[in-house]
């Protein structure tokens, strides 16, 4: 059968406006849409049976003149936008099933394959796609777009989902029993003192801080810090100056917390840096429960470095973590006897080393430690976590800079 056969098929089955009458046969000709195509072949059906040219008086039956609103369906997304920034964009859209059911039985009643040609669904979520991204200077983005629409003809409703923005940077906990993140027993955290000014510039509903591990509330971050992700839900601006943002919150956290290197991410940053088990360096003031050798303090450092650690979890984190055995391992370990009761000490370990029980044995429970070497007690009175090593940051170079800006990047 030729495409005109088709048509005529397609004609027989009632009331077609068209877009419905190209849409089956949209995989047979390029460059034109349905409603165009479906004008030709009833304009070219009127021709060759020699009959006068004639628009459907009734409404269409699969469609029921969903088709012939799609610049109305196009102001109502955009309405339902409101005030909110975005640069890239997706159009969806939920068709009524009934609507759905008549566009299968245009084509099986015509003789077609029920997927051929182009679906209704596609053809809304194209032709008002095109129309809001032409209203609103946006680019369509099918992986995670700035704002994403579904358009529910059965509900007669308009979802918005405004997708989060991801700030990569690096803080630095200037003071003790601070946590990481909200904690009722403590009146702030590292997470209060950083998300406000954020949560301000991009007009968010609420801010999510996820960092590369965290310290312990009684340890301090120092060095180049931990980097972390803030994640800013539902955000009506997509842009802002990250430098004054940075200076923001520098001199609002009153010297407690101080963020730096702040930059753009990719959503898949939040992951990368949660599952980040990154080597890390601290440095711990110890106390001595007996009196120490300077001999025999070398003598422990020595044996320790280098060593594979068994670490039964430490009874201080027991009731929220797995009771496990887990092996780590010292990759150096440094350190100056400051008195006979008292050294310092620069551990760098893999991660997920338990310092504290590294130094005190917990009990027995992490074997070696500098306890047990030594044979007295030990207790760290201090910690400080002074670099975090090994974070992958590849958004951070040329190449992803470019790539976020639309530019080609040349292949090596």
């Amino acid at each position: 059968m030729t495409v005109i056969d088709d048509a005529r098929a397609l004609l027989s089955s009632g009331p077609l406006c068209d877009s419905c009458l190209g849409r089956p046969v949209a995989d047979r000709s390029f460059g034109l849409t349905n409603a165009e195509r479906g004008r030709a072949l009833r304009t070219t059906v009127a021709l060759e049976d020699d009959e006068p040219y004639e628009q459907p008086d009734e409404e269409c039956w699969v469609c029921e003149g969903v088709c012939d609103r799609f610049d109305e369906l196009t102001v109502r997304v955009v309405d339902a936008l409101g005030e909110t920034e975005l640069y890239t964009y997706q159009v969806g859209t939920r068709v009524p099933p009934l609507l759905a059911e008549n566009d299968r039985l245009l084509r099986m009643e015509a003789g077609f394959d029920e997927d051929a040609g182009e679906l209704l669904k596609t053809e809304l979520n194209r032709e008002v796609g095109r129309r809001v991204g032409a209203e609103l200077d946006a680019e369509v983005d099918f992986e995670r777009p700035d704002v994403q629409f579904l358009l529910d003809l059965e509900d007669d409703t308009v979802e918005v989902q405004r997708n989060s923005i991801a700030i990569y940077g690096r803080y630095r906990k200037l003071e003790r029993d601070i946590p990481q993140t909200e904690w009722v027993k403590f009146d702030e955290s590292v997470e209060e003192l950083v998300a406000p000014p954020f949560l301000s510039a991009f007009r968010g509903t609420d801010a999510v801080f996820h960092g590369a591990g965290r310290e312990d509330v009684d340890a301090l971050m120092l060095g180049t810090g931990r980097p972390f992700v803030l994640e800013i839900k539902e955000p009506r601006r997509r842009d802002a100056d990250l430098d004054e943002l940075e200076a923001q919150v520098n001199a609002g956290a009153g010297g407690k917390v101080e963020v730096e290197n702040l930059t753009f991410a990719t959503y898949d940053m939040v992951e990368r840096v949660k599952e980040h088990d990154a080597s890390k360096t601290y440095r711990a003031t110890v106390r001595f429960d007996e009196t120490v050798s300077e001999e025999a303090f070398e003598a422990a450092l020595e044996e320790l470095d280098g060593a594979t650690i068994e670490q039964r979890t430490p009874h201080r984190v027991d009731h929220r973590r797995a009771d496990l055995v887990r092996e780590r391992e010292v990759l150096s370990i440094e350190g100056t006897l400051e008195d006979e009761y008292t050294a310092t000490i620069d551990a760098h370990g893999e991660g997920g080393l338990y310092i504290k029980e590294l130094i005190s044995s917990d009990e027995g429970r992490t074997e070696p430690s500098l306890a047990g070497v030594l044979g007295i007690g030990a207790e760290v009175t201090a910690l400080d976590v002074i670099d975090v090593q090994g974070v992958e940051e590849p958004f951070l170079t040329e190449e992803f800079r470019l790539e976020q800006e639309g530019e080609p990047v040349k292949a090596e």
